[in-house]
């Protein structure tokens, strides 16, 4: 199959397979006048890449669950340390989203958004700390 075939077919689009070939995530097999020759293998090892990624995961995690996919021996355990992880930086993310959703509700809800210059949002915005003194919020992500 070509990449225009393999990239059809896995949803995986084709700049993304030549970069996950570029950094060794997939090594398509190579025709004699150097176009791409992908296998089966292939199309099955894009379309995990591009399901993982779907999921959020990183190129390093899609790395090493591809390589535990691979390994027969492999230990469930390998697999589910990863997954975990993955889910406690969504957590740690969401609990960032939620802060920064309180902070920001906070702030509209102070802005009387009139004709006057007064504006809390950009009070808040222009101080040199990133927690909201009036929520004790962070709102860094």
């Amino acid at each position: 199959m070509n990449i225009g075939d393999v990239s059809n077919l896995s949803g995986v689009p084709a700049k993304t397979i030549r970069y996950y070939e570029d950094i060794g995530l997939v090594k398509p097999l190579r025709t004699d006048n150097g176009y791409r020759d992908f296998q089966e293998k292939d199309l099955h090892q894009l379309a995990f890449l591009g399901r993982a990624r779907t999921l959020g995961f990183s190129i390093e995690d899609c790395r090493n669950l591809l390589e535990l996919y691979e390994d027969n021996s492999r230990a469930s355990a390998d697999v589910k340390k990863i997954a975990e992880t993955h889910l406690a930086r969504i957590e740690e993310k969401i609990s960032q989203l939620q802060s920064m959703r309180t902070t920001l509700a906070h702030l509209i809800d102070t802005c009387t958004g009139d004709h006057r210059p007064d504006c809390p949002i950009l009070d808040d915005l222009s101080q040199s700390s990133p927690v909201s003194a009036k929520t004790g919020n962070n709102g860094a992500a």
